[in-house]
């Protein structure tokens, strides 16, 4: 279902950003976009690079930039969430019941 009220974006458009969740990995932002700080300071992005990757482990010495570091602290995405309440009925998924 669309919303009318927001025009549709193709997928081609090249102001269109896109950010990838890389497994066990950095976020991957490909596009025009700025990045800002906590004090509403602009963070310069590397020059001539497409694409920018984000640190996602908290252990990267470029932060808020991926320097590779995940790889060797280890860094794993965390599990799935949990599915989500029955729509139907409004309920949501017991977990299953192990015997004391």
């Amino acid at each position: 279902m669309t919303n009318p009220d927001i025009p549709a974006t193709p997928p081609s458009a090249p102001n269109r950003v896109e950010i990838k969740v890389r497994k066990n990995g950095s976020l991957l932002v490909t596009g025009d976009f700025t990045l800002i700080d906590h004090e509403g300071r602009e963070i310069v992005r590397p020059v001539g690079k497409p694409n920018t990757s984000l640190c996602r482990c908290g252990h990267s010495a470029k932060k808020p930039f991926c320097d590779g570091t995940h790889r060797s602290v280890g860094f794993v995405d965390p599990p799935d969430a949990a599915p989500a309440a029955d729509s139907a009925s409004g309920d949501t998924p017991s977990a299953p019941v192990t015997p004391a």
